[in-house]
């Protein structure tokens, strides 16, 4: 499972609500750590009236002030500030992943609306598209009530065996964690449909929803097979199909069951034939007030 974690920080509160999901892993996992500023050229030095890191130097005094504020003596923490001035801090941040050895990325969706849906293209999205690192995505939490715990999980599923890598994940997390798995399938209704689909549910209703309907059987004995698996590995989990729209479905059953977390595979990217490809990872992240572990799907 994960052993060594990446914690980008622009010196925000903003960014620093990712600390407490870092420390819990790491603790949880036994990983270390490693924080990082990426020195952008021409930074601003406030983001939406909050603090940004400059220069090198404010940078690394204040990793070093995070490191022994924010985990515990017991969890090897380090700090890297990348003192060469780039614009593009997204892709930086990628390229230490890879250096680094990094294998989960923590980090906090910044702002709401414009500014969540930016933040999530121009970082979180980039490490996903690259197809080899984990993100955790974090919301964004007043200055003191950043708290975080897991306890509880949802692994969003779409019924393709090559996009298992979130429940392979999860199941990991499991035992390490004492985390309870709920799976879930969501099936579209004729109203939910997308793109070509909607139209020929349009013209051939009835037939389509026959299609549904068999759809929505053969997702509940796909879901019965990876619960009774994880079962039988003393993985205490449940499931569920529900109909709708994915997104707004992940969201209510998230709050119904009050998930600490949600998982799920993702391509990072759209415009591929794939049920993460309608915009879902980008929208999830806009509503769910809920963590994100997003786990890169790799095309065999």
């Amino acid at each position: 499972m994960f052993k060594h974690l990446l914690v980008p920080l622009d010196g925000s509160g903003l960014a620093e609500s990712a600390l407490p999901a870092a420390a819990y892993m790491a603790r949880k996992l036994g990983a270390s750590v490693t924080l990082i500023h990426v020195v952008e050229k021409d930074a601003p030095k406030e983001i939406h009236k909050d603090r940004h890191l400059t220069n090198a130097e404010e940078a690394n005094a204040y990793l070093q002030k995070i490191a022994g504020l924010a985990f515990s003596p017991e969890t090897p923490v380090e700090w890297h500030v990348h003192v060469e001035e780039v614009k593009d801090v997204a892709r930086s941040i990628v390229l230490h992943t890879q250096e680094l050895g990094q294998d989960l990325v923590v980090m906090c969706t910044h702002g709401r609306g414009g500014v969540r849906d930016w933040f999530m293209g121009s970082i979180a999205q980039q490490v996903i598209a690259l197809g080899k690192t984990p993100v955790l995505l974090i919301p964004p939490r007043d200055i003191g009530q950043a708290v975080f715990s897991c306890r509880q999980a949802l692994v969003a599923l779409d019924g393709v065996p090559d996009h298992e890598q979130g429940l392979r994940v999860a199941a990991g997390l499991a035992p390490a964690c004492g985390i309870t798995l709920h799976l879930l399938m969501v099936i579209p209704t004729l109203s939910t449909l997308k793109a070509e689909k909607a139209a020929t549910g349009r013209m051939l209703p009835g037939a389509m929803m026959a299609m549904l309907d068999l759809a929505e059987q053969g997702g509940k004995d796909y879901l019965v097979q990876h619960m009774e698996n994880l079962q039988s590995g003393g993985i205490v989990t449940s499931a569920e199909v529900a109909r709708g729209d994915a997104v707004s479905a992940i969201v209510a059953t998230a709050q119904r069951i009050q998930a600490d977390l949600i998982v799920l595979g993702t391509h990072g990217k759209t415009g591929m034939d794939a049920f993460w490809s309608e915009s879902v990872t980008p929208k999830l992240s806009g509503r769910s007030q809920v963590p994100l572990l997003l786990v890169p799907v790799r095309e065999k």
